[in-house]
């Protein structure tokens, strides 16, 4: 089942980084930031009681800022609603009801998506009675919040989550994923997606069926490819030619963000002749906060003059720089116009689902803990008063990608460098080349 999408809309200057922000850390689990994606802070993964979904903070949304407030509207709103499963509509009781709040009502009336009306900066009683203006709208009923001073945030969590469908045990997740590899062919434009989707396609493999209607701008295709079920995701069709207005082109990424979330890999086509730039490394950051398998495909290798080691491993280094929160990402060459490297790529992709379902018996990861620790013990955390983390427990609790919970003292005493320790262990351990892991830290009891 895909992971559902919560998109924040509204005006500029509302608060709705605030309120994003906000919600973000909340968290449950421990995920740090890692510097140097040089992506702007678009959207994040959520854990909210049960339940789990990705948070899309449409802040700098706001295309062709030359042209008229409805035009703005309908782009920044368009964008935001593409793939949202449930929409949180933040209004500022500051300024009041404005006719831009009214044209989005609109807007956001009409696609019939669930929808929270969030009235946000309300942190006193006149401002609370202002705040019965919204009810205007039409919308239902208002939630009165302060980001800034975290008041409402629970009452809005509370109305969000009641409109997600009931989460997946995690029995049902992994007979889900066990069932069906689910590959996703993200990337920029004009960079050969559509060609890669016919080239892996038009292997001597049998095509089970196509899935039209997703509304989702995309067709599903499964097939099969050496015994294994696979669910081909193309978005490929998603920019139309004519239509993407100015500006828009700059937020592409935002259209990979469902394409991902229903997907176990993603295969990110990349130009040979272009490798690695900055909306490259926008989509493998998502990837990685979406804890996303992905494979990095250098399509037009055909295009390079001298195809050697040599020339290879220079976009090998090329991709590691720019991707180095990803270190692991495996990278293959393709030319999808002339049909070749596909076979090592599909093998590629089969190798990496193999991966993420692995699981490790209780007994090795003890010992791999204990061996851990005595080779290096947790160190002294700045600003805690000489205070060391302590790890009593280590166990797997789910796959896809494989997640590891570490009962420990403090979670706050996990320093980023000793997390990258425990990781690169349990890598080396348990051959986790290619995988994301995910590394909990809980406190005991």
């Amino acid at each position: 089942m895909a992971t559902p999408i919560v998109a924040i809309v509204g005006r500029p200057n509302v608060g709705k980084s605030s309120l994003f922000n906000r919600i973000l850390g909340r968290r449950q689990a421990i995920v740090s930031d890692v510097a140097g994606t040089t992506r702007d802070r678009l959207l994040g993964e959520v854990s909210w009681g049960d339940y789990r979904f990705i948070l899309i903070d449409t802040g700098g949304l706001e295309a062709n800022p030359e042209g008229t407030v409805r035009q703005k509207v309908q782009e920044q709103v368009g964008l935001a609603l593409a793939d949202a499963d449930v929409v949180i509509f933040v209004t500022d009781v500051a300024e009041g009801l404005t006719p831009t709040d009214e044209v989005m009502a609109e807007r956001l009336r009409r696609t019939h998506k669930p929808l929270v009306l969030a009235v946000n900066k309300v942190d006193n009683e006149a401002r609370e009675l202002g705040a019965t203006e919204f009810h205007q709208l039409g919308l239902g009923d208002v939630v009165l919040i302060s980001a800034y001073h975290n008041l409402g945030i629970f009452d809005l969590m509370e109305w969000v989550v009641a409109h997600l469908p009931p989460p997946q045990s995690q029995e049902e997740n992994e007979e889900a994923s066990q069932g069906e590899l689910k590959l996703a062919i993200v990337g920029r434009t004009n960079v050969g997606k559509s060609m890669l989707l016919n080239a892996i396609l038009g292997q001597e493999r049998a095509i089970v069926s196509e899935v039209p209607g997703t509304t989702r701008d995309a067709l599903d295709t499964q097939f099969s490819y050496d015994g294994q079920d696979i669910l081909l995701i193309d978005t490929a069709g998603i920019r139309r030619p004519g239509r993407v207005a100015p500006g828009i082109e700059k937020y592409s990424v935002l259209r990979a963000v469902s394409a991902l979330s229903r997907s176990d890999i993603a295969l990110l086509v990349t130009d040979a002749t272009g490798l690695a730039t900055a909306q490259d490394a926008h989509i493998a950051g998502l990837a990685w906060e979406m804890c996303r398998g992905l494979i990095v495909v250098v399509n037009k290798w055909d295009l390079i003059p001298q195809d050697d080691a040599e020339s290879r491993g220079r976009a090998v280094g090329a991709v590691g720089e720019r991707f180095h929160f990803m270190p692991y990402v495996p990278v293959c060459f393709t030319s999808a116009l002339r049909c070749w490297g596909i076979d090592a790529l599909m093998q590629t992709s089969l190798e990496l689902g193999q991966e993420r379902w692995r699981r490790v018996p209780a007994n090795r990861l003890q010992h791999v803990l204990i061996g851990a620790l005595a080779d290096h013990m947790p160190p002294p955390v700045k600003g805690h008063a000489g205070q060391r983390l302590r790890i009593d427990g280590l166990r797997q609790v789910d796959v896809n990608p494989p997640t590891f919970l570490f009962t420990v003292n403090n979670p706050q005493l996990v320093h980023f460098s000793y997390q990258r320790f425990l990781e690169n262990r349990l890598r080396a351990s348990f051959g986790f080349d290619r995988t994301h892991l995910r590394l909990v830290f809980k406190r005991r009891g």
